[in-house]
């Protein structure tokens, strides 16, 4: 059945960021003005995370639920645009989107997990056999009844979005984001600084030091990036890790290539947190273990409480 349901939903995907349809089909339903639950009081896990691949064309916002993930990727994609991985440990909103296909790149990333849930509405026909060997739990559309619904508010391919409560009856838990990040105190040290921009060739963002919120505020492509249910986008810790990007076998319509992002290896990053950024270095030894960052002299490095962005910037 997983078979199946793969087949017909990656061999319709597509790798454009404006083309069409990739994803599947649901009732034409908006997303309720009330989107996420409260987070779970016990701490130990009850499963494994369930990470969704979300459209962030200008079209596909404001986004749906992406406020409840407690870490979210940002990678580049064919054409220079981007796209975001969503991860849910901790809350499940009531919904999440819009939902885009999947690339390459988000196996690797995901294999820090244990065998995590991956929502997405499509992909290329030759990714198929790495999706289907992957230990995930492939989730596209058709393979869970009500599992994703049509909204009626923007047109087709940006208005695919995901009922999580039909994949997952509640959430893991924290000790299911085995990332490798530590929470704690600040590191001494940091440059205080009131923004910063990471610029793709064909998308920016800025992260935005608000003292009133105590969080970094975001743009995409500058315009203040809000959410349908819960308020503007303002994650406590970004890391901006530096990364090698090489072509992949992979290509859209027009002939552009889908770039790789390699998150196995060691680089530096920039870690902002309290209104400063800190330089530090990142280390992940094998695509089964999290990514540790530390000082220059060796000393992990701690980031704030609450939502972490994960940007991959070119090396």
């Amino acid at each position: 059945m997983l078979a199946v349901a793969l087949a017909a939903s990656l061999t319709a995907g597509c790798t454009g960021g404006e083309g069409p349809a990739d994803d599947g089909r649901g009732r034409d339903r908006e997303p309720g003005a009330t989107e996420s639950t409260e987070p779970p009081e016990s701490g130990p896990g009850k499963g494994s995370v369930l990470a969704v691949k979300i459209d962030n064309v200008r079209r596909a916002r404001p986004h749906t639920g992406l406020n409840a993930a407690d870490v979210v990727y940002v990678e580049q994609v064919e054409g220079g645009l981007s796209r975001l991985m969503a991860v849910y440990a901790t809350r499940l909103p009531k919904a999440v989107g819009p939902v885009r296909s999947a690339r390459e790149t988000d196996l690797e990333l995901l294999g820090q997990f244990d065998r995590p849930t991956l929502a997405f509405s499509g992909a290329q026909r030759k990714l198929l056999p790495l999706i289907e060997q992957a230990p995930v739990r492939a989730e596209p559309p058709g393979l869970t009844p009500g599992a994703y619904f049509r909204g009626t508010g923007r047109p087709a391919p940006h208005n695919l979005y995901l009922r999580p409560g039909a994949l997952l009856p509640e959430p893991a838990g924290p000790a299911a984001l085995t990332t490798g990040f530590r929470y704690g105190a600040a590191p001494s040290g940091g440059t205080e600084t009131a923004s910063r921009t990471v610029t793709y060739p064909a998308a920016r963002f800025t992260f935005t030091w608000s003292e009133r919120w105590g969080r970094w505020l975001v743009s995409m492509d500058g315009t203040a990036a809000t959410t349908t249910d819960a308020g503007p986008v303002a994650p406590a810790t970004v890391v901006v890790q530096y990364v090698n990007l090489r072509k992949s076998d992979y290509y859209d319509s027009l002939g552009n290539n889908t770039p790789f992002t390699e998150t196995v290896g060691s680089g530096r990053a920039e870690v902002l947190r309290d209104g400063k950024v800190h330089e530090v270095r990142w280390k992940r030894g094998s695509a089964s273990e999290g990514t540790h960052f530390t000082t220059n002299d060796g000393a992990p490095v701690n980031f704030a409480k609450g939502q972490v962005w994960v940007v991959f910037a070119k090396a």
